[in-house]
């Protein structure tokens, strides 16, 4: 879950590694470091425990103009959050540099094997590896021949994408991945390596991807790849049309914030694209491919699981095909049997995300058809997957999930739509739920305005709700959770009285969700039970569902359009988190132990 960020090229590479790193913050932001070959061949590095921004301090008292260099921001798995700890780490003879993402599981059994004699700085599995590199050239290897030894010796468990530097050939760049992302960028002025391309924007939009198990060698003009095989290759590269200036927060005090905002204009974006004169448009391949299962297995994790909860209801109901959604740690290592003619939908916001990338893994070696439904084109489960459908959403960099949430859910809709034929008016109708939600974001000022009279101050808070609206108490829990640090939880409201409702005391927080019309009472008698025992009541309902007393109302959803009500829920759920985290004075787009994308298990 770490930030790499990689230059060489022709101008001064400080300044661009500095940039990377405080777009790659999102996946960690335990400690920093960067490293530069000077223009006058002095090897410079500066490491840091805590944001880039205290890196950005502390290189100041450095002179590090050089062309070349190598960056990292970490997100802790071996060793705890330290300047010892933090990346790049160097070879015993200060030879080698190198940066990783991801774990090497059997670390300890290399350090036994092969580095007894070396005398360790940190505690990471990290330093291993690098250890390895300089051990292996000492013995007579050229740096290629040893970092692939290095590579050679990981087990297959191990996760990496390394970018290492040797000070004797310090314009080049060593780059090898397996099962973490990294992309390498190319420019006329010079070529750069990252793990995500938000990364490296403002210097070109054009990538050459990496596959697992090659290693490439990169100078400012060329970037040659080699496979596992040794063999040496080119691969054409790819343009990514992104706005280097989305990965910007603007006036928004927080990205989380923004990203909440935009949620209205991205629901547009997606139904312009995924609509033709009125009717939903998907690839006649998946459709096909769809059609001919006996069962659907929607395979996620955290916010991005919440959303497969939502997109199995409409599956089920407007296409009639059973749905199962499927934790993609659970399922990794607790397989369920599977149907005679299964067809897997993976959801994700990153595409990168570890555990789902191993179920992928398997699923593909059992020849079956695969669908990747998420945000970041060119990702490992997009490119992997038979099929592929694009969010949209423009850049994510909040830690919490908000408009990818959405996009998600709503992507699910048309493409049930489009296996189930008619719904002709859902066009129109998502067009509208577009202004609704326009509409709910507008409401802001009281959502806060609850948020600091009932959640700022407690240490707890329960949401409840029944049917879908009991799958979105879930993500609302998350989402307040991971950034408020407040214990939630979300669950449906007729299991309040099997146990949960014996934690109800004076002024704890409950949060009904109302938009499903036939159990809507039963939800306020549940809201009821726990007001009789002190509990401060918070209600969001649509307004055909809503009564004088209820503290949100949302737009209206009736008949068939009930369904919508999580889409619409989202939006205030987001909000409370937001403005509970904000009221406490917290991080909000980075709260502690966390990280965007999980590319460790």
């Amino acid at each position: 879950m770490c930030g790499i960020v990689g230059y060489t090229g022709i101008n001064n590479a400080l300044p661009f590694l500095l940039k990377g790193l405080e777009r790659l913050e999102y996946r960690g932001y335990d400690s920093a470091g960067v490293y530069i070959h000077t223009d006058d061949d002095r090897n410079v590095l500066v490491k840091e425990k805590g944001r880039v921004k205290d890196l950005e301090k502390k290189v100041k008292e450095f002179d590090m103009q050089g062309k070349s260099g190598i960056a990292h921001t970490r997100w802790a798995t071996h060793g705890q959050p330290s300047i010892e700890n933090a990346h790049p780490h160097v070879s015993a003879d200060g030879r080698y540099y190198l940066v990783h993402n991801g774990v090497i599981e059997n670390y300890k059994q290399l350090k036994t094997d092969y580095l007894s004699d070396v005398e360790f700085k940190s505690q990471t599995d990290t330093e291993v590896a690098v250890q390895l590199v300089g051990k292996f050239a000492s013995q007579g290897l050229d740096t290629l021949a040893a970092f692939r030894k290095m590579i050679n010796l990981l087990d297959d468990n191990s996760s990496y994408a390394f970018l290492l530097m040797d000070t004797k050939e310090p314009d080049l760049l060593y780059v090898a991945k397996s099962k973490s992302p990294l992309l390498i960028g190319i420019s006329e002025t010079a070529n750069v390596v990252a793990s995500d391309a938000l990364a490296v924007l403002d210097l070109t939009k054009d990538f050459i991807e990496l596959h697992d198990s090659e290693i490439a060698v990169i100078s400012k003009n060329d970037v040659q790849l080699y496979n596992a095989n040794g063999d040496s290759y080119t691969r054409n590269s790819f343009h990514l049309d992104i706005d280097p200036t989305a990965a910007d927060k603007g006036t928004y005090p927080f990205f989380m914030l923004k990203e909440i905002d935009e949620q209205a204009i991205v629901s547009r974006t997606l139904i312009g694209n995924y609509f033709s004169n009125g009717s939903p448009h998907i690839d006649e391949k998946i459709i096909q491919a769809i059609k001919q299962s006996d069962r659907l297995y929607i395979v996620a994790a955290g916010t991005s699981y919440n959303a497969g909860l939502i997109g199995r209801r409409f599956f089920e109901k407007w296409v009639g095909i059973p749905t199962e959604t499927y934790v993609a740690s659970e399922f990794a290592y607790d397989r369920p049997i599977i149907s005679k003619n299964p067809f897997f939908i993976f959801i994700s916001q990153s595409g990168e995300t570890a555990d789902s990338i191993q179920v992928m893994d398997f699923i593909k070696a059992a020849g079956y058809p695969t669908l990747t439904i998420a945000n970041v084109l060119n990702s490992t489960l997009t490119r992997e997957a038979d099929f592929s459908l694009p969010l949209l959403a423009g850049p994510e960099i909040a830690v919490a999930s908000t408009k990818a949430y959405t996009s998600q859910i709503i992507a699910q809709i048309i493409l049930a739509a489009s296996l189930a034929g008619g719904h002709e008016d859902l066009q129109k109708e998502l067009s509208k739920l577009a202004v609704d939600i326009q509409s709910v974001i507008d409401g802001k000022e009281k959502i806060k305005q609850l948020a600091d009279k009932y959640l700022v101050n407690s240490d707890r808070a329960f949401y409840i709700g029944r049917g879908a609206d009991a799958d979105v108490t879930l993500e609302a829990a998350l989402k307040l959770k991971e950034i408020s640090y407040t214990l939630a939880e979300g669950f449906a409201a007729g299991e309040l009285k099997h146990g949960t409702i014996s934690l109800i005391e004076q002024g704890t927080p409950v949060i009904g969700l109302i938009s499903q019309s036939k159990t809507a009472g039963l939800t306020r008698s549940n809201l009821e039970e726990t007001v009789a025992r002190g509990a401060k009541v918070i209600t969001i309902a649509t307004k055909n569902l809503a009564t004088s007393e209820d503290d949100i109302i949302l737009p209206a959803l009736n008949g068939e359009n009930e369904m919508f009500g999580p889409i619409l829920e989202a939006i205030p759920i987001q909000l409370l988190a937001y403005y509970t985290s904000f009221g406490r004075k917290l991080d909000v787009d980075h709260p502690r132990n966390l990280a965007k994308s999980v590319t460790v298990q």
